[in-house]
């Protein structure tokens, strides 16, 4: 069991790293409900728009930075060679801060462009523009968590983003306050609200990258140690080492590329496809200004990306957090034991992350599309029905981005880079043709974009599981990992929906009655996974606090 346990310390840090992940989540909800009453959906739309565009430009600059930083960092330290894992570390530094300044330049200077040609909205140019510098600090500051990450710790990246997320979400809140107040009588009084949440961002990125650099103070005279220690055979050279950076991070650039550039695409077509259409029946709920030839106005159109991507996006994306946090943490553990040719290891460190992470997702899309209608009131106060819709029909994404993620990072770790990218090209093909014939002729509306969000990562996960069970000679185990959960989460559904409805007739009080079915929701889905022997014993050792999570169990006459 030790050795089981020893293999599987990626779950240990994947479990921090995704607890720090999951409040960094949360605090994302929570001050997006009082950004999302001060500046409406509108701005919230404006707020959406901005970020599409930054994320493409920080993945083509430095997103790829953390896991290709702490893949070779790791493959050198698997072999003590600490001072090439230093000189990684710099050149690392030098590209991240001249790659940073030139994206941050061109999104700064060109943000009436972009928003112009992508969004068909220029006023989305200000709170894109107050974006732009983050980029910068985001480069910098992933060389210093993909450094650590590729030392085998999670906790410094784990405490930045919490404390990122905490100064985010303060700074964004009083400064679309601010700004909406002093421009309350611009016509563009939403743009500029849309800019005081974006300046939170900055703001917290640079409060982070603080952080990293007085650990990394505090770090050196033990990495001093470790490098007076070094037992490399050869010191790399500079040059060698940014081609080799160049050649890791460019596979991985296009694939994150690719992944997230889904999200610009559809916000792109719908901006110019719906332009041209009437306003549909699933629509007219949620628009109190439509057009006198029923077309749709461009403030409708950020009203419903707004609900969209701050409503349904926001809400399905927290659980995947989960598996952003084990796939960075698998992608430093596969890089060792592949270093090894340990492939037995591979493989049970592959079924490992599979099964935690389907062990959540899956209950957690169940619960979502239950709940859907109380945790939009709940956190914003929504009722409409159309938001609400859109959990329903899009919360099985919550699965299929979890099993891509992982996925994703196993295949990144066992460095078959390009096959990613192929397989999320293929998938993004096939999603364009699908969103533009959904949005140019059906009336679906906004409820083709969730379902272009689903397929796009079903495919996706098709494709990597066939490529790994090509690469790996891996067999995915089915009862415990997928049937086990299914039942037991549909049971939880099922009683939850009762549950509610119960609730809600008795108290006549929405959040006392979904805070009780979430937390009644995670107590019979686990008791029902534990009684169906979905998890094993020795299986809770690997997780943090495992032996009180078993003695408690026992205790509890589960195991």
């Amino acid at each position: 069991m030790a050795t089981r346990k020893s293999s599987n310390h990626f779950l240990v840090q994947g479990s921090i790293l995704a607890a720090a992940s999951l409040i960094v989540r949360i605090i994302g909800l929570i001050y997006r409900i009082p950004m999302q009453r001060i500046i409406g959906d509108e701005g919230m739309g404006y707020y959406n728009y901005a970020f599409e565009i930054y994320n493409i430009a920080l993945i083509l600059s430095s997103y790829s930075l953390p896991l290709a930083v702490s893949k070779l960092v790791a493959s050198r330290g698997i072999n003590r060679e600490h001072k090439n894992a230093y000189r990684i570390f710099l050149c690392a530094l030098g590209f991240a801060t001249l790659v940073g300044l030139t994206a941050a330049s061109i999104i700064f200077f060109g943000a009436e462009f972009f928003s112009t040609v992508i969004n068909n909205d220029p006023n989305a140019a200000l709170p894109l523009r107050i974006l732009a510098p983050t980029i910068f600090v985001f480069s910098v500051m992933g060389v210093f968590r993909g450094f650590y990450q590729g030392k085998n710790t999670m906790i410094p990246t784990a405490v930045s983003q919490v404390l990122e997320q905490v100064i985010n979400a303060i700074v964004s809140v009083m400064a679309a306050y601010l700004l909406v107040r002093s421009y309350s009588a611009n016509i563009n009084i939403a743009a500029y609200g849309a800019a005081g949440g974006t300046m939170g961002t900055l703001i917290g990125a640079m409060a982070a990258l603080l952080f990293l650099m007085f650990v990394f103070v505090l770090y050196k005279p033990y990495l001093n140690k470790q490098m007076h220690n070094d037992t490399s055979r050869y010191l790399e050279s500079y040059t060698d080492i940014i081609k080799l950076l160049i050649l890791t991070i460019s596979p991985i650039i296009l694939s994150q590329t690719v992944y997230h550039i889904s999200g610009l695409i559809d916000n792109s077509l719908f901006g110019h496809i719906m332009a041209t259409k009437e306003v549909t029946h699933f629509d007219e709920t949620v628009l109190t200004n439509i057009l006198p030839d029923r077309l749709y106005s461009a403030e409708n159109r950020r009203v419903l990306i707004g609900i969209y991507s701050n409503k349904y996006r926001l809400l399905t994306n927290v659980p995947v957090a989960i598996a952003s946090a084990i796939g960075a943490a698998i992608i430093t553990s596969i890089s060792a034991a592949k270093v090894r040719g340990m492939d037995g290891v591979i493989r049970r460190k592959t079924h490992a992350a599979i099964k935690f992470n389907m062990l959540i997702a899956i209950p957690s899309a169940v619960g979502m599309g239950v709940l859907a209608s109380p945790i939009l009131q709940l956190l914003f106060k929504d009722a409409n029905q159309l938001s609400a819709n859109f959990i329903r029909l899009g919360s099985i994404a919550i699965i299929f981005f979890s099993l891509s993620t992982v996925s994703t990072a196993i295949l990144q770790g066992v460095n078959k880079l390009k096959i990613p990218v192929i397989n999320s090209a293929i998938s993004l093909g096939i999603h364009i043709l699908l969103v533009f014939i959904l949005l140019k002729f059906t009336p679906l509306s906004t409820y083709a974009l969730v379902i272009g969000n689903v397929t796009f990562a079903l495919v996706v996960t098709i494709l990597n599981w066939i490529s790994i069970e090509k690469y790996l000679n891996y067999r995915q185990e089915i009862i415990k990992t997928f049937l086990i959960p299914f039942v037991s989460a549909g049971l939880m559904g099922i009683a939850v929906y009762f549950t509610y409805e119960g609730l809600i007739r008795w108290t006549g009080n929405n959040t006392l009655s979904t805070l009780l079915c979430i937390g009644a929701a995670i107590i019979i889905y686990f008791a029902l996974v534990i009684f169906m022997k979905g998890i094993e014993e020795d299986e809770l050792t690997n997780l943090p606090r495992g032996e009180k999570i078993i003695h408690l169990l026992k205790r509890l006459h589960l195991l």
